[in-house]
C-alpha cells in the first residue's frame, strides 16, 4: 500500500521527496556503473601502458596493432550479445528517452560498457562522454523498470542517469545538468530540474571518493587579456564555427560512404587508419586533455600543433564515421584546444607576450567548437568554466560562443551532429506538443479510483443506478468464454427513439505504469469513451479514465 502511493505521487509532475529520492538513488546506481566503467578502462591499459593513456611509452609497432586489437575485441563481443544491439552512444540515447521514456536495451548497455572501454583503452580517438550517457541512462533506467514505477518518472530518472554519468565521468556536476537539459531532455521544468541536479551532485561526490576533485583541466590556467582582444575573439568565433561545420560535415560523409561495408569491415578500416596515424604520431591517439597540456603550455612547435589537428580532425571523424563505440565531445574539446592554440598566431604581430594567452585561448577554442559542433552553447560554457576552475572566462567565452554557433547554423547551415545522426539512422526525437504535455504526467495521478463496477447486470440495474446521479464512472464487466470486457456506460443522448437507453463503449486497459500520452492514443480517434488502469493484470481494475477527463486536464495543462 505503502509504495503504490510512491508510485502515484511520482505519476504527478510536480517536485516531491519521492522524486528527489528517486533522483539521488538513480544518480548512485549511475554513476557506480560508470566508476566500473572507468576503472576497467584503466586496467586495460596498465595491462600495456605504464600509465593511462601515455601511448608515447608503446614502439610504433605495438600502437599500430593495439587498435586491431580492440576492434577485434569489439565485434567478438557484438557477435555474442547480438549485431542488431550494436546502438550506441548520445543519439540512440536522445531517441530512447523521447519515445521510449528512457528504456534503454540490457544488451546495448553489455556492448556500450564492453565496446567503449575496449576502445578508448586501445587509443582510438573517441570521448568517454557518449559511454557515460549510454550508461548512466541505463543504469538508473533499469532501476525504474525493476521497480515498475510510472514511465513519466522513469523518464527524469533517465536524465538524472546521464547527469550523474557525465559528473562521475568528468567531475563536472553543473555541466552536466546543463547538458541533460539542452542536449537529452530539451526543456527546462523545475521538477525535473531538481533530481536532475541531486543525482549530478551525488555522481561528483562518489567519482571525488574514487578519484579525487582534480579536473583535467584543472593544470591550466585561464589568464586575463586586454580588451581589445575581445574584437579578435569575434573573428576567433566565425573561424571555429566554419571548423564545426567542416567537422560535421565530412563526419557524415564518412558515415554514407562507408554504410555498404560490413560492421567488421568498417572496424578493422578504423583500427588500420588509427593504428598507422599512431605508429609515427603517438600524441593524437585517445582523447585525454591533460595530455595536450605539456605541448600546449610549454610553446611547442605551431607545425606540431597543426600536425596533431589534422590527425585528430582525421582520426575522429573516422572512428566515430565507422561506428567505434565511443563519444565526441572529448576528441571535440581536444580539437578544439589544438584549434584555439593555433588561432593564436595571428595575434603574435600585435601583441609582444601573446604566448601567455595559449592557455587561455585553448580553453576558449574547447568552448567554440563544442558549441558549433553539438548546438550546447550553455553546456559548452559551463563544461569549460567548470573543467578550468576559471569563472572569469565567461565574458570571453560569450564572444566565442556566439558567433561560433551563429556561423555554423545561420551562415553555414549546420545542425547538432546528434539531429544530423538521428535522421541518417531513421531514429525520432521529437513529439507533438500534445504528447510532450501528456509524457509528463502519468495515469495514476489522473484515473478515477471510485468508479462503480456491475459484473453481467442487466440494463435496469444499471439505469437505477444512473438515475440516482452518480458523480463517478460506471463500468459493465461482461464475461466470455475466454475473455473478460469492460465497457463504459453512460446516457445515450443520441435522440433516437428505439435506442437504448444506455450506451457501452469497450475499454481497452493501460498499465499503471502508463502516462496520459497513451491514453490520448487510444482515445482520440473517437474522441469519447475511457480507458481502464490496471497494476498486475488486466484483469485487476485500479481506476478509469474518460476522454472527459483527459480533455479537461489537457486544456488545463496548455491553458
Amino acid at each position: 500500500m505503502l509504495f503504490n502511493a510512491f508510485r502515484q505521487e511520482l505519476s504527478h509532475p510536480r517536485t516531491s521527496v519521492q522524486l528527489c529520492l528517486l533522483g539521488i538513488v538513480g544518480g548512485v546506481c549511475a554513476a557506480t556503473l560508470i566508476i566500473l566503467f572507468r576503472l576497467a578502462i584503466e586496467y586495460l591499459q596498465l595491462q600495456v601502458l605504464p600509465k593511462s593513456d601515455e601511448f608515447t611509452t608503446l614502439s610504433g609497432w605495438h600502437r599500430f596493432f593495439l587498435p586491431l586489437i580492440g576492434v577485434l575485441c569489439i565485434f567478438v563481443f557484438a557477435w555474442i550479445t547480438g549485431f542488431k544491439h550494436y546502438r550506441l552512444g548520445i543519439p540512440f540515447v536522445i531517441h530512447r528517452v523521447k519515445h521510449f521514456y528512457g528504456h534503454i536495451p540490457y544488451r546495448t548497455t553489455l556492448n556500450q560498457f564492453f565496446g567503449g572501454a575496449m576502445a578508448l583503452a586501445s587509443g582510438f580517438s573517441v570521448g568517454r562522454e557518449g559511454p557515460s550517457v549510454h550508461l548512466g541512462a541505463a543504469g538508473s533506467s533499469f532501476l525504474g523498470q525493476w521497480l515498475k514505477l510510472p514511465y513519466n518518472s522513469i523518464r527524469i530518472l533517465a536524465g538524472c542517469g546521464i547527469a550523474a554519468g557525465i559528473s562521475a565521468s568528468f567531475n563536472t556536476p553543473f555541466a552536466a545538468v546543463i547538458f541533460v537539459m539542452e542536449v537529452v531532455l530539451r526543456e527546462y521544468k523545475i521538477h525535473i530540474f531538481i533530481p536532475v541536479m541531486l543525482a549530478a551532485a551525488c555522481g561528483s561526490v562518489l567519482t571525488r571518493i574514487v578519484f579525487g576533485e582534480s579536473h583535467e583541466l584543472a593544470v591550466i590556467q585561464f589568464s586575463g587579456f586586454s580588451q581589445w582582444i575581445y574584437f579578435y575573439l569575434v573573428i576567433f568565433g566565425i573561424l571555429l564555427g566554419g571548423l564545426a561545420t567542416l567537422f560535421n560535415n565530412q563526419l557524415m560523409n564518412v558515415m554514407r560512404l562507408f554504410r555498404p561495408l560490413n560492421m567488421l569491415s568498417r572496424l578493422l578500416l578504423a583500427a588500420a587508419i588509427t593504428g598507422l596515424i599512431g605508429a609515427f604520431l603517438p600524441e593524437a591517439m585517445g582523447s585525454k586533455l591533460d595530455n595536450l597540456h605539456p605541448l600546449i603550455s610549454n610553446g611547442e612547435g605551431q607545425w606540431l600543433l597543426l600536425e596533431l589537428l589534422i590527425a585528430k580532425l582525421f582520426l575522429t571523424i573516422v572512428a566515430i564515421g565507422l561506428g567505434v563505440p565511443g563519444g565526441i565531445i572529448g576528441p571535440v574539446f581536444v580539437i578544439g584546444m589544438l584549434s584555439g592554440a593555433l588561432l593564436l598566431v595571428p595575434l603574435e604581430y600585435l601583441v609582444d607576450d601573446s604566448e601567455t594567452y595559449t592557455s587561455s585561448f585553448a580553453i576558449l577554442g574547447m568552448a567554440g567548437l563544442l558549441t558549433a559542433v553539438v548546438h550546447a552553447p550553455l553546456a559548452a560554457l559551463s563544461s569549460v568554466m567548470e573543467m578550468s576552475y576559471s569563472p572569469e572566462l565567461i565574458l570571453p567565452a560569450m564572444l566565442v560562443i556566439v558567433p561560433a554557433y551563429v556561423t555554423s547554423t545561420q551562415l553555414l547551415g549546420n545542425r547538432s551532429i546528434f539531429i544530423r545522426q538521428l535522421d541518417y539512422q531513421k531514429l525520432a526525437y521529437t513529439n507533438s506538443s500534445i504528447q510532450e504535455t501528456l509524457q509528463k504526467t502519468g495515469v495514476m495521478a489522473a484515473m478515477d479510483p471510485e468508479f462503480k463496477l456491475f459484473i453481467d447486470a442487466p440494463d435496469k440495474a444499471i439505469l437505477d443506478f444512473l438515475d440516482s446521479a452518480p458523480t463517478h464512472p460506471v463500468v459493465q464487466r461482461s464475461s466470455f468464454a475466454i475473455d473478460v470486457q469492460y465497457a463504459l456506460v453512460q446516457y445515450d443522448i443520441s435522440l433516437g427513439h428505439d435506442a437504448n437507453p444506455l450506451h457501452f463503449y469497450t475499454m481497452e486497459g493501460v498499465p499503471a505504469q502508463a502516462t496520459l500520452a497513451e491514453v490520448y492514443e487510444i482515445l482520440q480517434a473517437g474522441r469519447q469513451g475511457a480507458v481502464y488502469v490496471y497494476d498486475t493484470h488486466p484483469s485487476a481494475l485500479q481506476g478509469v479514465i474518460t476522454w472527459n477527463n483527459l480533455r479537461s486536464y489537457l486544456h488545463r495543462e496548455q491553458f
